[in-house]
């Protein structure tokens, strides 16, 4: 379980919904909340205030809810202040939000979020924010695959966030189709789809079994991401938590991958998780 969490916070409403996030998790966890502000050289003091207005909130949120939380506003490169904090005070996941530069060019590629995903030595919860008012999720959309790590965490993750918000979990699995030379994409039948989820998957389930969480399980068709975010919109999710390796984070730097196309493309907010620690 999580015991020391941090979010990063700015100027920017995006990053003060996402660190709201981080505080139900702390909740949750019973753990240890920090928040902090990194003021790049030469920033405009209207935007500082903007920022320490809403490092004052969320303060004073957490602190209503029985949280351990401390308020830190440095200057500097926000990396390299952040990853000096995660390295000194043994921070477990940091909460940060995506950015429009994250949106509207190539996911990854020389961004901020970019160095918090692949290099910060901790787990990472990326929150993208489509809708500000919805951030007590009823229900939360988990797509899983195959080849599946870290499985204890991202079972922990989102049973812990669906326990502070009182949420059920939907398991969502779209099996890749079979290919078949003369007759292209085959769709197998529900019956024969459930003979052929992964282990990895079945060992997730597994593992968020352990947690008093209500979940049931729905199977997609079709293009990976697509099937994603059909099923966001039709089911009416509040949030997806999709989980994303350090291999796959690097491959999308080159060819792209789901979990890119569903941060474009998401009808509501979403987490990508990051996960680093083997067993919480």
């Amino acid at each position: 379980m999580y015991k020391n969490i941090l979010a990063a916070v700015n100027e920017f409403t995006n990053s003060e919904v996402a660190a709201r996030y981080a505080i139900t998790l702390s909740e949750s966890c019973q753990a240890k909340l920090s928040l902090i502000f990194v003021a790049r050289e030469g920033i405009h003091k209207d935007i500082f205030k903007q920022a320490e207005s809403a490092l004052e909130r969320l303060l004073i949120e957490a602190e209503d809810r029985g949280i351990e939380v401390e308020r830190i506003i440095e200057k500097g490169k926000p990396f390299q202040k952040i990853h000096d904090m995660v390295r000194k005070d043994h921070i477990d996941i940091v909460f940060t939000a995506t950015r429009r530069e994250d949106i509207s060019k190539r996911f990854f590629v020389k961004t901020l979020a970019r160095e918090f995903m692949v290099k910060l030595p901790c787990s990472v919860a990326m929150v993208r924010v489509v809708r500000m008012g919805k951030i007590h999720p009823k229900n939360i959309l988990l797509p899983l695959r195959g080849k599946m790590t870290h499985l204890e965490e991202r079972a922990c993750f989102v049973a812990k966030l669906a326990q502070g918000f009182g949420s059920s979990v939907t398991l969502f699995h779209s099996p890749r189709p079979i290919t078949s030379f003369f007759h292209g994409e085959i769709h197998l039948k529900p019956s024969l789809i459930e003979e052929r989820i992964p282990k990895d998957i079945e060992k997730f389930t597994e593992c968020l079994n352990r947690y008093t969480v209500p979940h049931d399980k729905r199977t997609g068709y079709g293009r990976i991401s697509r099937s994603i975010t059909i099923e966001a919109a039709h089911r009416r999710n509040d949030l997806i938590v999709m989980g994303a390796s350090e291999r796959s984070l690097l491959r999308s730097i080159f060819s792209g991958n789901p979990v890119e196309d569903v941060l474009r493309e998401t009808p509501c907010n979403l987490i990508i998780l990051r996960p680093k620690h083997e067993h919480l």
